[in-house]
């Protein structure tokens, strides 16, 4: 194990935005829990899917979809207010 020192532009909370030196933008430390959970909700659409029940599927992507427009609401904002572009193109939902 190595130990550095990062540059935190959010609270420490669940899904930091932290940037590791080296590093021109920041990324999102996602507890290894929360991970856990985004896997399970995807096998959750893919079992739906495999059991053609396109409505479930659609409802379990909808939540994981979700889940994952609030990283980037969170990480977008975070560089917003530390006066950092977006790494990326900003697609309107």
């Amino acid at each position: 194990m190595e130990r550095i020192e990062a540059e935190l532009f959010t609270d420490g909370g669940n899904n930091a935005v932290v940037r590791l030196p080296g590093r021109r933008f920041p990324g999102v430390l996602v507890q290894g829990d929360t991970l856990a959970q985004l896997r399970a909700d995807l096998a959750e659409v893919q079992e739906a899917i495999a059991a053609g029940d396109v409505d479930d599927a659609r409802e379990s992507l909808a939540l994981v979809l979700h889940d994952v427009d609030g990283l980037l609401e969170r990480y977008s904002g975070a560089l917003e207010e530390h006066g950092l572009p977006l790494p990326f193109f900003n697609h309107p939902r």
